[in-house]
């Protein structure tokens, strides 16, 4: 009996670990539903990831490579700790997912049978959320020069609405991923703000106007809205949300990335109203160096963590909570205590920040935080030669700057006045991870990156068929390596492989120029062999 009941946990234990399975692992009936969910929605064509996964033959085909990023833990992308706080669209697998995904691997990758398939899910155009109510864009195209340089342009845009709207959602639609790094919408319906903005933009010869960090003006919701790589558009539950008003106008600020060619972009901003009036407009705390303990100065070869706290003076429910800073970051751990020191509300823990992956973090449920209670946020900064995204080699004094090279300490807070009963209202809609549209040729991140391996792999896709050149140099422009040169190509996904053994450590970029006229850039960190 003994023996009987020791097999039976190891068979339980194994057949959660999918090892112990009454049949095969198969395509359609396991890996499928996992891949549909956590994958597809980005690894589709028009979409940022570098190879589809919509059908067997896709999967299968990288099978090994799936199995290899999902037991490392780098894929699906996701920085916070789903063991601190939980957080609306959540991206990571389970062991048993995992362990589904080695046992179909090992076994072959056989199909099974196509009836089992769950089928793929349905992907709305132009929009993660469905049709928007209002399109809001840039007035026209803007051209970021090549100049390897980060440039902050803020655009005016009015909101054209001629009565009072109640905002559910703000979503916004990257017009060109090759530089669109973020982007972030204010609100504001003060006539004195609007000239200024206006004024501004009639100053500068180009589309929008130049400002670093902020919008240049003073505004009533600095976080009306905003995008990064990652991050799904918050949508707000029935009777919350905001207001936009006659005459109102939104302040788009997008930060572009380096780049050492010109490049287009045009980003569009989808607006969702409520059916029925809203009774709490959604309040924006930030927290940023004027709240922390000490000056804002990160000395060079050392680890050094700042800690924020911000007194809550009036009950208040959060809604989303966002913390930023640059290359330095190394950690952030934010929580909301009452000042005996008796109760701690855990709000979001990222043990290994990731500049490359961001967000804007909505809450499953509206989280309560008393009035007297304390929101106190750590985060740390690598600024040592230890660190492969540090800026500058060998490290430098570092301090508040809105450049990538420069440091932050920012964190946005989201919410509402409390009532009673917020504990209950849920936000968790369908998640939907970021989709990031293309219409035409793009390139994908180069893996692994950073690197210290032999071979970087590198995706791109064409919409028609081309002579395709891919051209690496280093952050002053000069070209180091022809990886591709003039190759004439089908339509479609494609990836390759190129070697960076020989290459110096540090940061490159790599360019795909079509003949078609398409002209792509993203980012490559080499690392010490």
């Amino acid at each position: 009996m003994k023996l009987f009941s020791t097999l039976a946990v190891v068979c339980v234990s194994a057949l959660s670990s999918a090892a112990c399975l009454a049949q095969s692992v198969t395509f359609h009936a396991d890996i499928a539903p996992i891949i549909y969910n956590e994958c597809t929605q980005c690894h589709r064509v028009g979409e940022i990831g570098p190879m589809p996964f919509t059908t067997y033959a896709e999967v299968a085909a990288y099978g090994n490579f799936i199995e290899y990023v999902t037991q490392t833990g780098y894929m699906p992308p996701w920085t916070p700790d789903h063991n601190y706080s939980s957080l609306r669209g959540e991206r990571f697998l389970t062991q048993v997912q995992k362990d589904l995904i080695s046992a179909w691997v090992a076994d072959g990758m056989p199909e099974g049978n196509p009836a089992d398939n769950p089928g793929l899910p349905s992907y709305p155009d132009d929009s993660q959320i469905g049709e928007p109510d209002l399109v809001l864009g840039m007035p026209e195209p803007f051209v970021h020069e090549g100049n390897m340089l980060d440039q902050y342009q803020v655009f005016v845009i009015p909101t054209g609405v001629t009565e009072a709207k109640e905002v559910m959602a703000v979503e916004i639609r990257p017009g060109n991923n090759a530089v669109d790094h973020h982007a972030l919408v204010a609100y504001t319906n003060v006539p004195y703000v609007i000239a200024q903005a206006q004024a501004l933009d009639a100053a500068d010869p180009n589309p929008g106007y130049e400002s670093f960090g902020d919008y240049g003006v003073d505004v009533e919701q600095f976080l009306f809205g905003g995008w990064v790589p990652g991050t799904p558009p918050l949508e707000f539950p029935p009777t919350i949300g905001h207001v936009m008003e006659p005459g109102s106008h939104l302040l788009l600020q997008m930060h572009y990335g380096p780049s050492p060619i010109e490049e287009v972009d045009q980003t569009e901003i989808n607006i969702f109203f409520h059916d029925a009036p809203i009774q709490r407009e959604i309040v924006t705390v930030i927290a940023g160096p004027e709240t922390l303990g000490e000056p804002f100065v990160i000395p060079p070869n050392e680890i050094t963590t700042f800690h924020s706290t911000v007194p809550v003076e009036d009950d208040i429910s959060l809604v989303s909570i966002t913390p930023h800073c640059h290359l330095l970051g190394k950690s952030w751990e934010v929580f909301a205590r009452s000042l005996n020191g008796q109760d701690t509300i855990p709000l979001i823990s990222i043990p290994e920040w990731d500049f490359n992956w961001q967000g804007i973090f909505t809450f499953p449920e509206l989280v309560h935080i008393p009035a007297g209670y304390v929101v106190e946020s750590f985060c740390a900064y690598d600024n040592t030669a230890d660190n492969p995204y540090n800026p500058h080699d060998p490290p430098e004094w570092m301090s508040w700057g809105d450049f990538t090279t420069e440091e932050m300490f920012v964190l946005f807070l989201q919410g509402v006045p409390y009532e009673e009963g917020d504990e209950d209202i849920s936000l968790s809609v369908p998640d939907r991870n970021t989709v990031l549209h293309y219409s035409q040729d793009n390139l994908f991140p180069a893996w692994p990156n950073p690197s210290r391996a032999d071979q970087v792999r590198v995706g791109f896709h064409l919409t028609q068929p081309a002579k395709a050149s891919l051209v690496l140099r280093d952050m002053q422009g000069r070209v180091v390596k022809t990886w591709l040169d003039g190759k004439n190509l089908p339509a479609g996904h494609h990836l390759e492989a190129f070697d960076v053994s020989a290459l110096p450590a540090g940061q490159y970029l790599y360019t795909l120029t079509t003949s078609t006229g398409t002209v792509r850039s993203a980012q490559l960190q080499v690392l010490p062999q």
